[in-house]
């Protein structure tokens, strides 16, 4: 009798071993999204910063930059302007805050502080060349004793859990690269109603200003109401 249940047996034991070893890396996707969103990439040789396409959760999608989501990063080439200013990427307006700003700027007085950019330059940079020109800049702002930024004259806390200065200029910028890319916007509302969710790993509870996939869920909503922004 044994025999006639080998099937059965076998079935079972091969549920429980993909139970054993976690949930499988595929999911059931909706069909009206691109399945290469979810494709899976090998971890092996992937940056310890990344977060892979098939790590997103159910109704989740990871804002990759190996895909045509990595518009939707701050570190992409992607021109708008803001205030009169022409930037190249969010993360070039992001960083440029950080570098002193006039004549005036106590930034520029301290000594033995050395500004390897200036503001104007930083604000062209785009991806890791930004970053690294802000990586720059906190360790001044770390020997000045200083925690904050600039724009337009004004100064405001860089770190902050509210949603300050910071969180409002950056998010209002995000509305203009939405507005005045075309690419940016077919991809973000081509997203639907997918939880959004970063393709970096973050800090635990980081400021407001450094969920940007949670502020492109919020742009994503206004514009599926077809509100004015």
């Amino acid at each position: 009798m044994i025999t006639h249940f080998k099937p059965a047996l076998i079935l079972v034991l091969s549920l429980l071993g993909a139970c054993a070893h976690g949930p499988a890396h595929s999911q059931v996707r909706d069909s009206k999204y691109p399945v290469h969103w979810w494709a899976e990439v090998p971890k092996a040789g992937a940056p310890s910063w990344e977060i892979l396409p098939q790590e997103a959760g159910p109704g989740e999608v990871i804002l990759s930059k190996r895909n045509e989501l990595g518009v939707l990063s701050n570190f992409t080439l992607a021109p708008f302007e803001y205030r009169g200013h022409r930037y190249n990427s969010i993360e070039g307006l992001w960083q440029m805050m950080l570098y002193p700003e006039g004549r005036n700027d106590p930034r520029l007085e301290a000594e033995g502080i050395k500004w390897e950019f200036t503001r104007e330059q930083v604000s062209k940079m785009v991806a890791f060349e930004a970053k690294n020109a802000g990586s720059l800049a906190e360790k001044n702002m770390e020997k000045m004793k200083i925690d904050w930024v600039s724009f337009e004259g004004e100064r405001f806390v860089y770190r902050t859990l509210e949603k300050g200065r910071q969180y409002q200029i950056i998010r209002a910028a995000m509305i203009e690269k939405f507005k005045q890319n075309p690419k940016v916007r077919e991809v973000l509302l081509a997203t639907g109603d997918l939880i959004l969710k970063p393709d970096h790993h973050q800090e635990t509870n980081p400021p407001p200003s450094w969920r940007y996939f949670e502020i492109w869920m919020e742009i994503r909503k206004l514009a599926q109401e077809g509100a004015k922004l």
